[in-house]
């Protein structure tokens, strides 16, 4: 791993993996008491593991005018995921890599080094998934997986927001990772589900039609509308190698995800659609890694927040 790695990430520490104990066999065990603490560099292979990343950064909300304190999500997040049962049928490990921080308000190096986590972490054969922080993320992550393979990425993104602005003079943001990928792919598949048109301007809807996007939007993001939904996430999938997931959590409504950097009165709800929704994604034999974004521990209301996260992640496991 290059120097510049070094400087952005801190080693994962066990003191993170607290919580009850009902005992030692298999059927009481809780994550704290599974899941292995390794320093990146010392995984030699990372095989049929489940792989945790902390991204401690919030300088794209900053730059973004948000609410910043998405950079504290990966402590929290695995606060939350300590309890968590295990699985006695499971069939991958899990591993605690650490965290990739921003430092020195240096968004684009932060990004770079998730990005060389993720591709090593993909090429040791591990699943990555990433805890954390602001939406720019996203493209840190989508470094990793391009550096891993050249095969066709697709990104499902739950959100409000299309995040395919333009940068600015302040530079890359949480608001402008998709922008930043179409630049580089030269065949951009991207679906955003749960879009607000509240959330969006004109500009962006526009030049998510520039690139040939299509999108779900949070009105019609509904059980009624089920049978056309996986319709168009099933012809998705069949066009890529590689299926990528990011979930920003101000895709929720405010009353189930009110710790987020913007949060969304008229969000989608968690409900039993939503869950058929993400299981369908998530059977996919292509899916290969994802990421939670935009959870701001410091405006959660009792855990909500990170209590959905951590109930993702684990059908995540679960499923695979």
């Amino acid at each position: 791993m290059s120097i510049a790695f070094q400087n952005y990430y801190t080693p994962p520490s066990p003191d993170n993996w607290t919580g009850r104990v009902d005992g030692s066999d298999r059927d009481h065990l809780r994550w704290h008491q599974v899941v292995e603490c390794i320093h990146l560099d010392e995984a030699e292979d990372l095989s049929d593991r489940f792989v945790l990343l902390g991204y401690a950064c919030d300088e794209g909300v900053q730059r973004n005018l948000g609410r910043v304190g998405a950079a504290k999500a990966p402590t929290t997040l695995r606060k939350s995921l300590s309890n968590l049962p295990f699985l006695p049928g499971q069939q991958k490990g899990m591993v605690d890599v650490g965290d990739i921080h921003c430092q020195d308000k240096n968004l684009e190096a932060s990004q770079e080094a998730l990005g060389e986590a993720v591709a090593n972490i993909r090429k040791k054969g591990g699943f990555p998934i990433v805890l954390g922080g602001g939406h720019e993320v996203t493209f840190g992550h989508y470094l990793g997986l391009r550096k891993a393979n050249d095969q066709k990425i697709g990104i499902i993104n739950f959100d409000a927001h299309f995040d395919i602005r333009e940068p600015q003079n302040n530079g890359a943001s949480s608001g402008t990772g998709f922008y930043q990928i179409a630049q580089r792919e030269k065949s951009f598949h991207y679906l955003p589900i749960g879009i607000q048109q509240i959330s969006n301007t004109q500009a962006l809807f526009n030049t998510a039609q520039t690139y040939g996007v299509n999108w779900i939007e949070a009105q019609g993001f509904d059980v009624s509308n089920q049978e056309t939904i996986q319709t168009q996430i099933t012809s998705f999938i069949n066009q890529i190698d590689q299926l990528y997931v990011t979930v920003d959590m101000d895709v929720f409504a405010a009353p189930y995800a009110p710790g987020v950097s913007a949060p969304a009165y008229n969000g989608i709800m968690p409900n039993a659609f939503f869950m058929s929704t993400f299981k369908h994604i998530i059977s996919s034999p292509k899916f290969v890694s994802i990421d939670f974004a935009e959870l701001n521990p410091d405006y959660d209301i009792d855990n909500r927040t990170a209590k959905l996260v951590a109930d993702l992640v684990f059908k995540v496991v679960k499923k695979l």
